[in-house]
């Protein structure tokens, strides 16, 4: 065997080798090292690791992946599922197509006794008096099945319609795979994802953000009132208390949301978010074995997340201008398109100073939203965040003369700049 032909059976035995690691390699150190902005990778390294099937945490400001464990693992949501259905609710609120003050008919189908065996119950019943406000109520804190049923039918004139508006807007959001069927979660046909679903609550508290108030961070809820019944049962409506279902929001600091869910076929599912000094986090764990896993589970990864990272919000009052050559103007104006907020380890990001980065030199004409540069942020140790700089505006060119001047000026200029670099 010649030498040429050895070397070349080394590089494909390496090659094999690479490839079989890469698919051996568990998702969640994919996650790890390539989804995550370098800064953070060090502290990740040490996440604690979670009993469920899946799980997801996010920074809620930024999106940024803290951690994750079979993020793509294909999961029945169970009541996580009304997180869609309330969202709906609420999109229909702000657009004026209802009103939390409606009085809502208790249809046969939403009656607390014609739903699935081991359904969470709000307990509707024949001939109440109930308004969308109490069903949301009913849907966030009790987990109600026949409240998501009742909401579902105000918005669609069948479970089935309803279900195809859910998945319409699962696909509008960005969800590629989740998918519903009916709008409690007591179906093992609901399907998502635990990275989708974090993304799902991440928009979903955007959009509603007084939704952690009025719905979600409630503790309890007693229903049916003396006004939801007929006034032969006034005096005795035979009221429901319930504690909310995600028992977090007692024990763990700065829980104001979201939602449990549990049917067979996926386990304890859970949604969670808490604020801390101006950081909110949010979590999604599918397929724990127990409420007492599903619990310690969100509440490990989220205070090992507020242990090791802050939200950073940098403020900046101006961006240098830097020079514009061959045109009418002297400086060209930037501005930055998206946020600058970022995620950063607790210990750094104290002090922040910024600098603007210019690769080459900009030449007239330059368009609208011509990408300039960079902004970019440091700490006392390093780079932390940096943003690309676009043109405020378009920059046409100078006259001939001026042209000709910074021609000379460039030409010397690189020149300049090589012998520097030799």
């Amino acid at each position: 065997m010649t030498d040429c032909c050895k070397i070349n059976k080394v590089y494909m035995v390496k090659a094999v080798f690479l490839i079989w690691v890469l698919l051996t390699m568990p998702v969640r150190l994919f996650a790890q090292y390539f989804d995550k902005p370098a800064l953070l990778v060090p502290y990740i390294e040490n996440a604690p690791e979670v009993n469920s099937r899946a799980a997801v945490l996010i920074d809620a400001e930024t999106g940024t992946l803290l951690y994750s464990k079979n993020p793509d693992e294909e999961i029945p949501p169970a009541s996580l599922t009304k997180l869609m259905t309330m969202h709906l609710v609420m999109k229909a609120v702000k657009e004026g197509r209802a009103s939390y003050d409606e009085i809502i008919p208790v249809t046969v189908e939403s009656w607390a006794r014609n739903q699935p065996r081991g359904s969470s119950l709000m307990f509707i019943a024949p001939g109440q008096t109930v308004s969308l406000r109490e069903l949301m109520l009913g849907t966030a804190v009790s987990s109600g099945n026949d409240s998501s049923v009742a909401l579902a039918l105000r918005l669609s004139s069948s479970m089935s319609d309803f279900a195809e508006l859910m998945t319409m807007e699962a696909r509008a959001m960005g969800l590629h795979v989740t998918r519903f069927t009916e709008s409690s979660g007591i179906s093992e046909f609901n399907i998502t994802t635990a990275s989708e679903f974090t993304h799902f609550c991440r928009q979903y508290i955007n959009l509603h953000p007084e939704s952690l108030k009025e719905f979600h961070s409630v503790e309890s809820f007693a229903y049916p009132l003396s006004h939801n019944v007929a006034a032969a049962f006034r005096n005795d409506p035979r009221t429901i208390l319930q504690d909310n279902r995600n028992s977090l929001l007692k024990t763990f600091s700065g829980a104001d949301g979201l939602k449990t869910g549990f049917i067979y076929e996926s386990g304890y599912n859970l949604a969670l978010t808490a604020e801390r000094n101006n950081t909110r986090l949010i979590s999604v764990t599918l397929g724990a074995d127990s409420v007492r896993s599903r619990n310690a589970d969100g509440e490990r990864l989220l205070s090992w997340a507020f242990e090791n990272f802050k939200t950073v919000r940098p403020v900046i009052d101006r961006i240098e201008s830097p020079r514009l050559w061959k045109s009418r103007e002297n400086f060209a104006e930037l501005k930055i398109t998206e946020s600058l907020d970022f995620i950063s380890p607790s210990e750094r990001a104290g002090f922040l100073y910024f600098e603007t980065e210019i690769p080459e030199p900009l030449i007239a004409p330059l368009p609208l939203g011509f990408k300039a540069g960079y902004l970019v942020i440091f700490d006392e140790y390093g780079e932390v965040k940096r943003a690309p700089l676009f043109t405020s505006r378009a920059y046409e060119r100078g006259n001939i003369f001026k042209r000709i001047w910074h021609s000379i000026l460039l030409f010397f200029n690189k020149k300049k700049d090589l012998s520097a670099k030799q």
